[in-house]
């Protein structure tokens, strides 16, 4: 397989993004602000927006379905279909769509991954995170605060001590806090998780419905669903905290919707949960990374769920 595929793929999606974006709203300082900061990223993506800009030719008025897809095809951008709208079409929820619109991640991310990437990063205390697939990392470290904003995806921290200055995750709503510890946060389809490997993290989830403060020990994890203001917590083996830099997934009572987004992060293009039903239930077990597909059917099939690949850049998961 071509390796350059995907990172084509991911600047193509991003650039098409952006210039949708800026037809549906010309003057919009912060969508000009956005593609400042992405064209600036580096040469390929400087090349990836003069192709699609010029391909839109720069009018001002929004493209067609039809006229996005004769300009891609002209310029030789056919490696996926553009599914703009695709999932609206399906009555879906895309797996993990609870986010942050990639381009405003794009803006803010001092370190960010791409599908299938896992990537150590030293942090400017000595602490180091390890970013999943799919992830991104903003910084706002001072003289009295170490603060790490999860903007998507997982991550794991190895948190050097510093009395003086606690360190903080914010996911959301929800943060995690400790000294000198080590552990695993995530956010999966809007529901944040925090799992302990080893030390103490105090867990906080803000809002009016649902002031909550908890305080976890070694092997300790607790789920927050940021919808439905639900808490679930639960403890497992230390070993078994962040097992997907191991490509495993082990999961506990977790809604499929959860498991779909994280094992998505190994799949490329988009995952589409085509039964809200589906993808509600939750289901228990390890599931195996080394084959994300696989791992898709064996989440979904306990619950009469099916995986099917519609293209290179689709999957859709409905009842059989």
């Amino acid at each position: 397989m071509n390796d350059a595929a995907p990172n084509f793929d991911r600047l193509l999606d991003e650039a098409i993004d952006l210039v949708i974006r800026l037809q549906n709203d010309p003057g919009n300082p912060v969508a000009l602000e956005m593609i400042r900061a992405w064209r600036a990223r580096g040469p390929d993506h400087e090349k990836m927006w003069a192709r699609v800009s010029d391909a839109r030719g720069m009018t001002g008025k929004i493209l067609t379905d039809r006229q996005r897809a004769e300009r891609r095809k002209n310029l030789g951008l056919t490696r996926r279909n553009l599914m703009i709208g695709g999932a609206v079409g399906l009555g879906a929820a895309v797996a993990g769509s609870l986010v942050i619109p990639d381009a405003i991640i794009l803006a803010r991310a001092d370190h960010i991954t791409d599908k299938s990437e896992i990537r150590r990063v030293n942090l400017p205390d000595g602490s180091v995170a390890t970013l999943g697939p799919d992830s991104a990392i903003a910084l706002g470290y001072g003289s009295n605060r170490r603060q790490v904003g999860l903007l998507k995806g997982m991550a794991y921290f190895e948190v050097e001590k510093d009395a003086q200055r606690p360190f903080m995750v914010q996911a959301g709503e929800l943060t995690a806090t400790a000294l000198g510890t080590a552990f695993d946060i995530s956010n999966d389809a809007g529901i944040f998780m925090v799992s302990v490997d080893h030390g103490l993290v105090e867990a906080r989830a803000s809002g009016s419905a649902l002031p909550l403060s908890r305080g976890l020990g070694a092997g300790d994890w607790m789920a927050f669903n940021q919808s439905s203001r639900s808490v679930d917590r639960g403890k497992r083996e230390a070993g078994q905290i962040a097992a997907w830099r191991d490509k495993l997934i082990v999961a506990e009572r977790e809604p499929i919707s959860a498991l779909v987004a994280r094992i998505g992060r190994w799949v490329p293009g988009r995952i589409v949960v085509a039964d809200p039903f589906v993808g509600s239930q939750k289901v228990s077990g390890l599931f195996d990374l080394n084959d994300p597909l696989r791992a898709l059917e064996a989440v979904v099939h306990p619950v009469g769920g099916h995986v099917r690949r519609v293209s290179s850049f689709l999957t859709v998961i409905s009842p059989v």
